[in-house]
């Protein structure tokens, strides 16, 4: 049975479980905020820079995030200070993934939908441990979620444009190969997704108003229907975990706070025990 359990977000995205507690960033709010399984929230970093997108994951335990505005990749301390960790080269990213090696893949849209450009593919760009960032893949119709295969072996890409999940070759350095289609999602338009620990992947689909689990090839395992959008999703060892809000277009960003957290129980059976899409280290 799928629960609430915090709402009153005003635009919330990119959840990750992390250390026991589901975190996501409020892009309207300008926060992250960490909450306990008992509803229990931190904030735990406020934005002084546009966040309509900010993204994020982990590296070493701090938080690595994307300040799309800015085209850098930043770095949050325990001692609460920020630094930069890579100059991505242009803005207008909108998701991030870390891998084991500490290394990350950052995507983007190609065009500034919140400023009403027209399509412009977009590509993913890999940064190195030590901060050099390069562009690994294009021809990307709205990048959104990302996850690693548990190996690092693969990254899955969701396409929101092109109704699929697209996945490449991971090699040792970072470049990415051997593109294909991982699933054609059919009239679905993928947003955030979780990579669960039998290697199906949880898709959020904003106008589907759902989260469906599918297996590589498209096949739909299980489904998630909501009363409102579905934008991202994140799995811990037995919940499934959905940001979800109202959407009514561009023009109803800003209006009232209608996101929440939602939890829905998943086993081994259906996807729990998680290599997640967007942690590591």
């Amino acid at each position: 049975m799928t629960g609430v359990l915090i709402d009153g977000i005003a635009f919330g995205e990119s959840p990750r479980w992390h250390d026991g507690r589901l975190w996501f960033a409020d892009w309207l709010a300008h926060e992250i905020v960490a909450v306990t399984p008992a509803g229990e929230r931190e904030v735990v970093f406020r934005a002084d820079f546009p966040t309509m997108p900010m993204c994020f994951g982990f590296l070493d335990g701090d938080p690595l995030i994307v300040s799309s505005s800015q085209g850098l990749l930043l770095r949050l301390s325990r001692d609460g200070s920020l630094s930069t960790h890579a100059d991505l080269g242009s803005t207008g990213f909108n998701e991030i993934v870390v891998a084991s090696d500490g290394g990350c893949y950052v995507n983007g849209g190609g065009f500034d939908l919140m400023a009403g450009e027209p399509f412009r593919p977009g590509g993913v760009w890999h940064v190195s441990p030590a901060g050099v960032a390069r562009q690994v893949a294009d021809d990307i119709a709205f990048g959104n979620g990302m996850a690693l295969t548990p190996d690092g072996s693969t990254l899955v890409v969701a396409e929101s444009y092109a109704n699929r999940l697209t996945a490449f070759t991971v090699s040792p350095d970072g470049a990415l190969s051997e593109r294909r289609v991982w699933a054609d999602l059919g009239d679905g338009v993928p947003d955030g997704i979780a990579l669960d620990a039998s290697g199906a992947i949880w898709v959020a689909d904003v106008p589907g108003k759902s989260c469906t689990r599918v297996r590589e090839g498209g096949e739909v395992l299980e489904r998630v229907e909501l009363d409102r959008g579905c934008f991202a999703c994140a799995l811990s060892e037995d919940t499934l975990y959905l940001v979800a809000q109202e959407w009514h277009g561009l023009d109803g960003v800003g209006g009232p706070r209608t996101g929440r957290i939602l939890t829905h129980p998943v086993g081994q059976s259906s996807g729990g025990a998680v290599a997640t899409s967007s942690e590591s280290c």
